[in-house]
């Protein structure tokens, strides 16, 4: 009895929302194609498995390229402020280079890990078919990552001791405190760029975000010339150039979801909903960002311990110059991680659970065979790939012998992104962040510290430590996605889209 009336009010549920669909005005709403052809017993096997291949190839490709090209435009605005920073000495560069990479850094990836509970909502709802619920997460999550920003804002001001205390000269740590000054309000750009950022995302929207990441460097290019080199404002004048692209992407965002038909029904004006149900927000929220986290300091840390090792200089100089390459890269595969986390939760929350899975595998497979392509080329490069950095020759020896670590560690970043990817679409964060946990600082870093430094394999040993602990966990990432119970994925999403319906205060978290 019990089961009809569930099966009555979810088919009330369908006919209250089935007039919807045709209304949205956005051309990428989540159909039933995929989970047709899936099901399809007229076809042969392999006949569903070539169009099914074919309509998520296309699918996914239209999601991760632009993904891509956003990631790495975005990366531009930092590195192009560094460069133009060298010009002024020795002093400015290394001050930019601290400011960014590792202050700017740590702002970076809690604020992007902390937006990526959006994905998981505003991807399921949008799936679903709740359109009204995204302006909500987005607002929900704009506004607990702008409290969040009020602490870190204080690391920034006091930047200049903490980075005596970690033992920097005073003259880099004053020079880097100025142009961290004025990442303040970058600070504050992050907290509303990453939720409208996977807000048009869990839409499918994101060619618009490419074009003004695109208009947005070129202007970030003509500013920075005309702060640092004619106005002569220097580091403090290119950090607030930096800040205030960031602001311009924000605003033009905005703009779009304001002006846009395909955000009509997404984005319905500003709602004090957005202040309930924050404490369950901020849980998703913070297990995203544990998840991201754990894996950017990871790499930072393996790069400071180089810093202990003998002929220390080479040691950082070679290994830094591997993971600028590995770091590029990963904007490909963040772009990948992206379009999976997209497919994943649409498909889940429009109750498709063979297309779910077969998403993350296309996804998985497309940016694998990717990397393996990339991997090659890098290794067959090997003995010339670090003269675009320095034109030491004990250096370019030293980053040719790493080379097997670099090509193994870019294909293994073909697939551990995308799965991270495929586990934010289903709301496996906090799993995820115990997991990155073991395996980077339980496995990883002590591993690699063995053999670096008591087995004397130096640079070698460190990366080996951290390419174990990365295999480890891509296997346990691989392991459960295999293992996923997809209808069930499925039946936890359709429940928190019904609790929506029950409570609109308190949507999609409480579980």
């Amino acid at each position: 009895m019990e089961t009809d009336e569930t099966s009555i009010r979810s088919a009330e549920l369908d006919e209250v929302h089935e007039p919807m669909l045709p209304e949205h005005s956005s051309s990428e709403v989540v159909g039933s194609e995929l989970e047709d052809i899936l099901s399809d017993p007229g076809l042969s096997h392999f006949q569903r498995l070539r169009s099914a291949t074919l309509l998520e190839l296309n699918i996914l490709f239209r999601l991760a390229g632009p993904a891509v090209v956003v990631y790495l435009l975005n990366n531009l605005l930092s590195m192009s402020t560094q460069i133009f920073c060298g010009h002024l000495g020795n002093l400015e560069l290394a001050a930019a280079s601290l400011g960014n990479t590792g202050i700017q850094v740590f702002a970076f990836g809690l604020m992007l890990g902390m937006g990526s509970a959006v994905e998981t909502l505003c991807g399921q709802a949008y799936g679903a078919h709740r359109y009204e619920m995204l302006g909500i997460y987005m607002q929900r999550s704009t506004i607990l990552l702008t409290a969040t920003g009020v602490p870190l804002m204080l690391i920034y001001i006091f930047c200049k001791p903490i980075l005596i205390l970690l033992g920097e000269s005073s003259a880099i740590a004053s020079a880097a405190a100025i142009f961290v000054y004025g990442l303040i309000p970058q600070i504050f750009a992050y907290a509303a760029n990453f939720p409208i950022q996977k807000f048009l995302q869990a839409q499918r929207i994101i060619v618009p975000s490419a074009y003004i990441s695109a208009a947005v460097l070129v202007v970030h290019l003509l500013l920075s010339w005309l702060a640092i080199y004619e106005l002569g404002w220097g580091l403090l004048g290119a950090s607030l150039v930096l800040s205030l692209s960031w602001w311009l992407i924000v605003v033009a965002q905005f703009v779009y979801i304001l002006m846009s038909e395909k955000c009509k029904e997404t984005w319905t004006g500003f709602s004090l909903q957005a202040f309930s149900g924050l404490w369950a927000f901020l849980k998703l929220s913070v297990a995203s960002a544990v998840m991201l986290c754990l894996e950017t300091w990871y790499y930072q840390i393996i790069v400071l311990i180089a810093g202990l090792l003998k002929n220390a200089e080479i040691a950082l100089d070679s290994l830094s110059i591997c993971m600028t390459v590995v770091a590029w890269f990963f904007m490909v595969a963040f772009g990948f991680n992206a379009a999976a986390s997209v497919r994943v939760s649409n498909e889940l929350g429009a109750g498709h659970p063979k297309s779910a899975a077969f998403s993350s595998l296309i996804a998985t497979s497309s940016c694998f065979i990717i990397s393996v392509i990339c991997a090659i080329v890098v290794y067959m490069l090997r003995n010339v790939i670090s003269y675009a950095f320095t034109s030491g020759t004990t250096v370019a020896e030293a980053v040719a012998e790493l080379s097997p670590f670099l090509a193994l560690s870019i294909i293994l970043c073909g697939i551990q992104p995308v799965l991270s990817g495929v586990a934010v679409g289903c709301g496996w964060q906090a799993f995820v962040a115990y997991v990155n946990v073991g395996c980077y600082y339980i496995i990883g870093i002590p591993l690699g510290c063995l053999l670096g430094f008591k087995f004397g394999l130096g640079t070698k040993g460190l990366w080996s430590g951290l390419i174990g602990g990365t295999i480890v966990q891509t296997i346990i990432l691989l392991w459960i996605t295999i293992r996923a119970d997809w209808q069930k994925e499925v039946e936890k999403a359709r429940s928190r889209m019904d609790k929506w319906e029950d409570t609109i205060k308190q949507p999609l978290l409480e579980e």
